[in-house]
């Protein structure tokens, strides 16, 4: 049962407003600056901090020995300043004396090589000791403090995977894994057949056979991969279940979540949020530009626009991504909101003046119930020495700060978010698409992100959601990239094209639940549901494009073959070794696109938007809109002011707009236009810039 004080709690009659907070080191500082510190917190209009992150070797010193003293006091001062709690179970960072004990605990690398203490994430979760030293400080914290009133909820850990940790290659993981095999498929013959092990005579006869992947002098099975990928996030899985179990036993009535990373790909997510009352994430905007410069989405130029800011598009990704989480219509809480330079990019540049309170603002349009601030004070000590906080070395306030003291939360409602469109996602296809990429440059996330950026340009809000999940409230269901395939999913997107229009982009089921290549045309079911089949695919280098319908495809380039008289062909290939073929067939009310092109998924996306009475806009890069509620949150990330629809945008900026007012201005730029509202309902524009 969640608290009726967390915001996702919302009253039928007044929303809560976003609750702002910080995370806070205090075993960092002198203890005398604790009442300051929380003073100034409560005066900036924070409502809660984040404690205990990394504090296991401060919370016990010794096995079975616990100090208690350092966090009562960090509390009290908290609640005296009337600030409300967040605690961290500190697995992440485990301590030098069970190292020590049990040096077995450490983890392996790809290379083989075990690695030592002295950073965080050391640990195999594979390892009996390991989960039952975490089990133990786990229940020690649950038991001291789960009953404390100013306690809101709990994080598990930090970060899984942080640190390429999320696979082991430790003895131990290899027998779980083995046995995790084992307890999949029953036989080694049953193995064999699923891997397709006949080939390159990697047939394994005992299960100790069986190594783990990438080990081998050549690339491993796709097959095997994605079976090593499915037992690695089993064990976060498992780990974090066993750590919610004790959280909700001994600490009830109080949220549970974890801070995830923005496109992690090393575990299923949904899998390992499934327990969570609602997922959270880590937002370092100006950190993670560098996704687009990896997938080559933007050109290098190009990119220095966003340095400051961050990419609107990359951030509201993530923010989608983890929002649909634990299912549609639940929030999502921010649980580190950086809020000046990071120091773990390649290079790290101050942010635009604007920055902090356009991150915040986004994040609460994207369904953040909360934002909090990493971190407090700057670190003088170890590896973050670098990275900005709210506070300086020296105790002074710092630019961001002078930002949070601006924002009034009571403008920020938090109300469920309620969209028409779905993207689908999920992370078996990534693995396999990422076990056999077969194009240079172009990965599973580059092409997700491709149909999301089209969507958004066209000023369209977007759940993100696993492919098996509820689907008959959308009117429009994009599937970009969804390789995996099994005749179970396939009925459930049958019966979601029969009232929803779908778009599938480039590989759709392409593979099978074992990884293996469907020898049906995509997919048996679904190749009904298309009225096409698979006919080539064209893996283009850097450089050799291939025209299509009047645009440029880039990297990769599929045909199709109609199989129905009901299926359109609405473009063709022009030019190269496709020539005449089909790039983007249309049966009913499914449409499948085979050409990555930007361009054209974007003229295709608008027709299918345009058809489900879904109001498009053309923005101007840079301009995103966002809604939740009756408000509509209009964001310039430039660093120049833009005017859109004689609204004057100031650089790196939020106007807040009720939905109503947005379609007044924006009619005679909609597709279709819309009915004009009453003007009684258009309301007074809310407008905030900075």
């Amino acid at each position: 049962m969640r608290d009726s004080t967390h915001p996702s709690s919302l009253s039928t009659l007044r929303p809560a407003p976003l609750l702002l907070g910080v995370c806070d080191y205090p075993e960092h500082v002198d203890p005398a600056s604790w009442p300051e510190h929380a003073r100034q917190q409560r005066a900036l209009g924070l409502r809660f901090v984040r404690l205990a992150e990394f504090a296991w070797s401060r919370l016990e010193p010794r096995p079975g020995e616990f100090d208690w003293a350092w966090l009562d006091r960090a509390i009290e001062v908290a609640v005296a300043a009337g600030l409300q709690v967040v605690l961290c179970t500190p697995t992440a960072a485990p301590p030098a004396w069970l190292v020590e004990a049990h040096p077995e605990i450490l983890p392996v690398g790809r290379d083989g090589r075990r690695r030592t203490a002295g950073s965080r994430r050391h640990a195999d979760l594979s390892s009996p000791a390991f989960r039952e030293a975490s089990a133990r400080i786990t229940q020690a914290m649950a038991g001291r403090y789960g009953a404390h009133p100013a306690l809101i909820g709990w994080q598990t850990d930090n970060e899984f995977g942080w640190g390429d940790t999320a696979q082991g290659f430790t003895p131990a993981a290899q027998a779980a894994f083995q046995a995790w095999l084992r307890g999949r498929y029953g036989t080694t013959d049953a193995l064999n057949d699923a891997w397709g092990n006949v080939f390159w005579s990697m047939e394994y006869s005992d299960w100790a056979q069986i190594p783990l992947p990438g080990q081998g002098v050549s690339a491993s099975s796709p097959s095997h991969v994605l079976d090593f990928m499915r037992f690695s996030s089993a064990q976060v899985a498992s780990f974090q279940a066993d750590q919610v179990a004790l959280l909700r036993r001994y600490s009830p009535g109080r949220f549970v979540t974890h801070n995830f990373m923005g496109f992690f790909s090393a575990f299923d997510h949904y899998e390992v949020a499934a327990g969570l009352d609602f997922a959270a994430w880590d937002n370092y905007p100006t950190g993670t530009l560098g996704a687009l410069d990896e997938w080559k989405l933007l050109d290098p130029a190009f990119a220095l626009t966003y340095a400051r800011t961050g990419h609107p598009d990359v951030t509201a990704f993530n923010h989608d991504l983890y929002r649909g989480l634990t299912g549609a219509g639940r929030g999502l809480w921010i649980l580190e909101q950086q809020c000046g330079q990071v120091d773990w990019a390649p290079s790290n540049p101050l942010p635009a003046p604007g920055a902090v309170n356009l991150w915040t603002a986004q994040a609460w349009a994207h369904g953040a119930d909360a934002v909090t601030y990493f971190r407090w004070q700057a670190a003088t000590m170890a590896q973050e020495i670098l990275h900005s906080g709210l506070l300086r070395h020296d105790g002074t306030p710092d630019r961001g700060a002078a930002e949070v003291a601006g924002i009034d939360p009571a403008r920020y409602p938090c109300v469920p978010v309620r969209n028409r469109v779905a993207l689908l996602h999920d992370y078996e296809s990534l693995w396999l698409y990422g076990a056999q990429p077969h194009a240079q440059h172009l990965n599973y996330w580059a092409q997700v992100f491709t149909y999301y950026r089209e969507l958004r340009r066209l000023g369209v809000d977007v759940d993100i959601l696993h492919p098996d999940s509820p689907l008959d409230r959308y009117d429009l269901i994009v599937a970009p990239a969804l390789t995996l395939m099994t005749p179970e999913r396939a009925r459930h997107l049958h019966a979601a094209a029969g009232r929803s229009r779908v778009v599938f982009g480039p590989r759709t089921a392409f593979r099978t639940a074992s990884g293996r290549a469907a020898q049906t045309a995509l997919g048996g079911l679904l190749a009904q549901l298309t009225g096409a089949r698979l006919q080539n695919f064209d893996s283009l280098p850097v450089g050799l494009p291939q025209a299509v319908g009047g645009h440029r495809a880039d990297l990769w380039a599929e045909s199709y073959v109609p199989e129905d008289p009901a299926t359109e062909v609405l473009h063709r290939y022009e030019g190269g070794p496709l020539d005449g073929e089909a790039a983007v067939t249309r049966r009913g009310l499914v449409t499948l696109i085979g050409a990555h092109s930007p361009g054209l998924i974007g003229e295709v996306l608008a027709g299918a938007l345009r058809a489900a009475n879904i109001p498009t806009l053309d923005l101007p890069e840079g301009v995103r809109l966002s809604r939740r509620g009756e408000v509509t949150l209009l964001q310039n990330w430039n660093a120049r002011p833009v005017t859109w629809c004689a609204l004057e945008l100031a650089p790196v900026s939020t106007t807040f707009l009720r939905t109503a007012e947005v379609q007044a201005r924006a009619a005679p730029h909609l597709h279709p236009s819309p009915d004009p509202p009453p003007a009684a309902s258009a309301g007074p524009r809310l407008k905030e810039s900075t």
